[in-house]
């Protein structure tokens, strides 16, 4: 298995500001990476600074912001060098039933959540293609498949953004295989987002953490839950075959 490591470059991890991307932060800071953390809460970023030290390089971005996602990303590179990871982590949930939704605050956890990843791959992808090679760790959710209740905005935008995932990957993944490109489903948190008796978001930020920092071409395209890889579904003759042949697939594990 191929690791990135600081040498490689930096790194970019969005929501930095607290809870699982303040966790992940903290581990690839810990790994010897200098990482730039994105966020709208100035305070919360500063707070992340006091509790990584140097390592952490607060960056009070909107990832909605397109325009100033381009320039931040820009500057970060022309100061620290190059940029190998990007965990694209920030998304909001605003946990409102669709009728107190109103079109403006549904296009905006769209323009957050969809539009935060698609701003921040571009910017990425910009600087990764002329050296063929980088990370791209997608946080996602099985929301999509199975929405609660008052979830509307925040599932719409997060099964688009799983889809845009796999449309960078129909447009770099032959021509740039050296840019690996995932989704990983951290599971149900202990955070603000999550549930109270959920996962602490520092035992699933080393998951997510490892998993970012590994670059294998044949992780492209893959699904990771927590610690564990999600096999692709088999057809009924494929599993006729893989009984028949007594093969049977076995799913990675962090």
């Amino acid at each position: 298995m191929s690791f990135l490591t600081p040498k490689d470059g930096f790194a970019i991890v969005t929501g930095a500001g607290s809870g699982l991307g303040r966790a992940m932060a903290r581990e690839l800071v810990e790994a010897g990476f200098t990482v730039a953390g994105t966020g709208r809460r100035v305070d919360a970023l500063h707070e992340t600074r006091t509790l990584l030290g140097d390592g952490f390089l607060p960056c009070p971005i909107d990832v909605s912001d397109a325009q100033a996602v381009a320039q931040g990303v820009d500057q970060l590179v022309a100061d620290y060098g190059p940029l190998a990871i990007l965990i694209n982590n920030a998304a909001v949930y605003p946990r409102r039933d669709f009728l107190d939704e109103t079109p403006e605050s549904f296009a905006q956890t769209m323009q957050i959540n969809l539009g935060g990843v698609a701003n921040c791959s571009h910017a990425a992808l910009r600087h990764m293609a002329p050296t063929g090679r980088g990370r791209i760790l997608n946080v996602a959710t099985f929301a999509d498949i199975a929405p609660l209740p008052c979830s509307s905005a925040y599932s719409v935008s997060k099964g688009a953004a799983r889809i845009l995932t796999r449309a960078l990957i129909a447009d770099f993944g032959d021509r740039l295989p050296g840019i690996v490109i995932s989704d990983w489903m951290p599971g149900m948190l202990q955070t603000e987002m999550g549930i109270p008796d959920g996962i602490p978001p520092e035992q699933s930020a080393k998951w997510g953490a490892k998993l970012a920092q590994m670059c294998d071409p044949d992780l492209t395209g893959t699904i990771f839950e927590m610690d564990r890889e999600v096999l692709p579904p088999r057809g009924v003759k494929g599993k006729i075959k893989d009984a028949m042949l007594l093969r049977r697939a076995k799913p990675r594990q962090l």
